[in-house]
């Protein structure tokens, strides 16, 4: 009897339940603001724009502000083309890729030249971008939660890397390449999460 209940609760809950926004979370706030809870939320999206950030603040101001410019830029340009054409709708390994490797470089800190810091950077909001796109499509919120990602990702990316090109101490240096390894161990955790699903 008491099976027969539940079966009945569960089946009248999902008749009336509110439809699914698969990846795009509903702040109630607004479609700007649902596209900047959609950076904050999105692990691979966050973890991007992390380690793009402290990869451009190893390499100092110029290369901080840089990147801290091209990142959301890129993830603009990404962003139009993916709302359009949905070319990455179901592409997780591009996108578990860009931070896994960006956080590797972090931890790595090798002396990369400011030009190599703003390709790493055009090319993550790129592939961000599109990913993003397709899922802000369906759910009707379009440019507005385009604009309200990419207010995000640079409000992100000008605070962190402005705050580790300051930092001078060795020990803090470290905590940075910490952070990254951090990352890149996410990558890969990531990485087999995503080959357990397809096989």
């Amino acid at each position: 009897m008491k099976k027969a209940w539940t079966g009945a609760l569960a089946t009248v809950l999902a008749v009336f339940a509110a439809p699914a926004r698969a990846h795009l979370a509903s702040t109630g706030f607004g479609d700007f603001y649902d596209g900047i809870a959609h950076v904050l939320i999105t692990p691979e999206d966050l973890l991007v724009v992390i380690a793009a950030a402290l990869l451009a603040g190893q390499r100092g101001t110029a290369a901080a502000r840089l990147a801290a410019l091209a990142l959301p830029l890129a993830w603009l340009v990404g962003g139009l083309v993916g709302t359009r054409w949905q070319l990455m709708a179901t592409q997780p390994l591009l996108t578990t890729s860009t931070f896994a490797l960006t956080g590797l470089m972090v931890a790595l800190d090798r002396k990369l030249h400011v030009a190599a810091v703003v390709a790493v950077a055009v090319v993550a909001g790129l592939l961000h971008g599109l990913a993003n796109g397709p899922t802000m499509t369906p759910a009707g919120i379009g440019m507005q939660g385009l604009i309200g990602a990419i207010s995000a990702v640079c409000v992100l990316a000008l605070l962190l890397s402005s705050q580790i090109a300051a930092l001078t101490r060795d020990w803090h240096r470290i905590a940075v390449r910490v952070a990254g390894s951090w990352i890149a161990a996410s990558g890969l955790l990531m990485f087999g999460w995503l080959y357990q699903s397809a096989a």
